[in-house]
């Protein structure tokens, strides 16, 4: 597996100076939009110029501190949008997006700018691919998720809760309702992914793609298109430099994420009785009352601070990460590594690739709970527990990489970009 370093260093480099990131949303709301903004303010200190360009609000107030140029359209998403027509609408083919980012492009020097782009499904639409694909400024695709090839974003079927293996867009594949709420919804999802790969050129057209982990490569590669570039760099991780966690006299297994079906947190919370140990759910979701009835001892903090979430860390004996569906990188499970809380998750499970069994956790190989619960009792039977907690810290800071070393390498890899396109 190379890293964007091991690909650009043999290029010619251009030199860029002003770096457009493009997202859904201007404030944090997840993993995709906090690797946006916190990447874009690291590009500020590093010396570029930055335009932020998002469809929602609110602004995060520290991209105007840092300078960086702010284009937000006040739009909704998907989801929040009070008019439910126009977010179908909209959802398809968001015209207002594509005619502003165009203008903003059509200003710019393609000599010294690139376009790097986070995310579009949740309000940006289509619309931006045919933009940033055929705009004379070079461009950067970072797959966060799986929106590019899967209509529902996530290669799971809802209704079977299983992992989809089936072709996207094929007839299995447009027959078989697997959105999380209504038929109505998959048919939806159909024809905007139709209108992505047709109308909106992605990703067809797309010239150089990041992936961000080995599992996502693999479940996405044959449906990418064989001229694009991949590069693999991974997520940055906030390496705590607090002392580490004493796992080995915790006693609680804690989850941090939303409570939904793919999150596995019913699974957790199941064998988590099974077995009598002690959990907690940190995170908020539609599967909240289920976790309870699944575990009624089960401790639902709702959604929390990240000070306070890190406070659950320090009480932690290990974090499980419970997933039945692929993932595409766990960056809380890479965050609790760092901490030296072990990390428990599926095999299929991109956070899989951090996890070396009874070293520093341990994988469980079907999402059942018969399974989770023999991974779980496996670990907390290490007699030398805190060897886990030490080795999953030192394993963690010394293989992660810290937002500066991201953006190193964003930096050469966007020089090397503009200088091929």
């Amino acid at each position: 597996m190379r890293y964007v370093s091991d690909v650009v260093a043999r290029s010619n480099r251009r030199c860029i100076e002003h770096v457009i990131v493009v997202n859904d949303h201007a404030s944090i709301n997840g993993g995709q939009t906090r690797i946006a903004i916190e990447s874009a303010l690291e590009l500020v200190r590093s010396g570029l110029r930055v335009t932020f360009f998002a469809a929602c609000g609110p602004v995060d107030p520290r991209l105007y501190e840092a300078g960086i140029e702010v284009l937000c359209l006040q739009q909704h998403d998907i989801l929040t949008d009070p008019s439910r027509l126009r977010a179908v609408t909209q959802g398809l083919w968001n015209l207002k997006a594509a005619r502003r980012l165009r203008a903003l492009l059509d200003a710019q020097n393609p000599a010294t700018t690139i376009l790097h782009c986070h995310g579009y499904a949740k309000a940006l639409s289509p619309s931006i691919g045919r933009v940033l694909t055929t705009s004379a400024v070079p461009h950067v695709f970072t797959v966060h998720e799986y929106f590019l090839t899967c209509p529902n974003g996530g290669y799971y079927d809802y209704q079977a809760q299983a992992i989809c293996k089936r072709r996207p867009l094929s007839g299995p594949c447009m027959l078989r309702n697997c959105d999380v709420r209504h038929p109505l919804h998959k048919a939806w999802r159909v024809v905007r992914q139709l209108i992505l790969w047709r109308f909106g050129k992605m990703p067809r057209r797309l010239r150089h793609i990041i992936y961000i982990s080995e599992v996502q490569r693999r479940v996405m590669r044959s449906h990418l298109p064989s001229g694009a570039s991949l590069h693999y760099l991974p997520n940055p991780i906030s390496v705590s430099t607090t002392k580490r966690v004493r796992a080995e006299d915790n006693q609680l297994f804690l989850f941090v994420g939303r409570l939904s079906r793919e999150k596995g947190a019913v699974l957790f919370a199941a064998a988590a009785r099974r077995l009598g140990i002690g959990c907690v759910f940190v995170g908020d979701g539609p599967e909240r009352d289920a976790v309870s009835a699944a575990n009624p001892d089960a401790i639902v903090t709702g959604w929390v601070k990240p000070h306070e979430v890190d406070a659950w860390l320090d009480q932690a004996r290990c974090l499980v990460f419970p997933s039945v569906w692929y993932e595409t990188f766990g960056l809380v499970a890479y965050e609790a590594l760092s901490r030296g809380v072990p990390v428990v998750c599926g095999a299929w499970s991109a956070a899989a690739e951090a996890i070396t069994e009874g070293v520093n956790g341990a994988l469980f190989n079907q999402p059942t709970v018969s399974s989770l619960t023999n991974a779980l009792s496996q670990l907390n039977a290490i007699p030398d527990f805190r060897q886990v907690s030490e080795s999953a810290l030192t394993r963690a800071r010394r293989e992660s990489m810290n937002l500066n070393e991201h953006v190193t390498k964003l930096r050469q890899l966007y020089s090397t970009v503009g200088s091929r396109h």
